[in-house]
């Protein structure tokens, strides 16, 4: 008992008799504190004393794609931060190919009782894709927020990065770099995400009184291999710079044009998306457009937070504006490509 005290309360940074007044329902105890001891006990192992197990659903289940993409576990460790923050645990459930499931994962997160789910990324941003599981949750009234672009009418609050904004500030940098031969690199053409993108791209293009071929649109999956086979497909085509969906897709640019013999920024300028983990530590360093993933996780967390509670959050999309980071992956277009249209 008394190692168990010692431990949670070192884990919240509180005293062991603090940890004590919860553990036997004393008063003297702020709600936030008592729910990050529940917490503690729930992640260090411990059962809870038998009048608190009902609590045991401050769990929520935080849902991502995959963990090799860096802007995933950056996203989870904000997200996770902010829950515990407010006396949740997270639950992690990464998807694997062949393996568990988004659909999966709510049934297992269903059954541990949650009190609310994260999704960062998934399939429904794919307009395509099976979202059953989604209206599970929404039958049984469990609180949802979404991160990034979901389908119209899932009906769960949703926290965005202004895809549309993000290309108008990757193709300006480029074309006051005097790329005219722009392509784009994107995922499926259900994702959501990606049309926003797709979207922008050909506003930006008629704006400058052109047109945004289809032959300059490649689609492909959000890895480095899917960036470089799609890179080289649009190369063939003329194209002297990218805008990518993603910084792995942007590095897979990157390698293209090196297996052609050509530089990056001299011959092919790449512009990736997220601004991940070590993107500034590539050779060369990546331009690419930043996601505000601290701001956009703790509002994620305060929505979740305030339907949790008992109140209602807004189901308008809550977008919000990415920072174009620029580094040494973009340069002066080839002259070469000055005369092309």
């Amino acid at each position: 008992m008394t190692r168990r005290l010692a431990q949670v309360a070192k884990k919240v940074g509180v005293s062991e008799a603090t940890v004590s007044r919860v553990l036997n329902g004393k008063p003297g105890v702020s709600e936030a504190t008592r729910q990050s001891v529940l917490s503690a006990l729930d992640v260090l192992g411990y059962e809870r004393p038998t009048q608190l197990r009902g609590e045991r659903a401050r769990l929520v289940g935080l849902v991502l794609p995959e963990l090799q993409n860096p802007i995933f576990p950056a996203f989870a460790e904000v997200i996770g931060g902010a829950l515990a923050g407010q006396g949740l645990t997270p639950v992690l459930c990464t998807q694997t190919k062949g393996g568990v499931s988004e659909a999966d994962y709510v049934e297992l997160l269903l059954q541990q009782q949650v009190s609310g789910v994260v999704f960062a990324g998934g399939l429904f941003a794919q307009a395509d894709a099976p979202h059953e599981h989604y209206r599970l949750l929404a039958d049984r009234k469990i609180p949802v927020v979404l991160i990034n672009a979901a389908v119209e009418d899932l009906g769960f609050p949703a926290v965005s990065c202004d895809d549309a904004v993000a290309v108008e500030q990757g193709w300006r940098h480029l074309r006051s770099l005097g790329h005219e031969r722009i392509g784009l690199l994107l995922g499926p053409p259900d994702h959501m995400p990606s049309q926003r993108k797709l979207a922008a791209a050909r506003a930006a293009a008629r704006a400058g009184g052109g047109e945004l071929p289809d032959g300059r649109v490649a689609r492909t999956m959000f890895s480095l291999e899917g960036g470089q086979a799609a890179a080289t497909r649009l190369m063939d085509e003329g194209v002297t710079a990218f805008i990518c969906a993603s910084d792995p897709i942007a590095l897979g640019a990157v390698r293209a044009a090196r297996r052609r013999g050509l530089s990056v920024p001299g011959d092919i300028s790449v512009v990736g998306y997220d601004d991940s983990a070590f993107m500034n530590c590539t050779e060369p360093p990546l331009t690419t457009v930043r996601q505000p993933i601290e701001s956009m996780g703790r509002a994620a967390v305060d929505l979740l937070a305030a339907q949790i509670e008992g109140g209602n959050a807004p189901t308008e999309e809550l977008l919000f504006e990415p920072e174009l980071v620029v580094r040494g992956s973009t340069g002066p277009a080839p002259s070469s490509s000055s005369s092309a249209s």
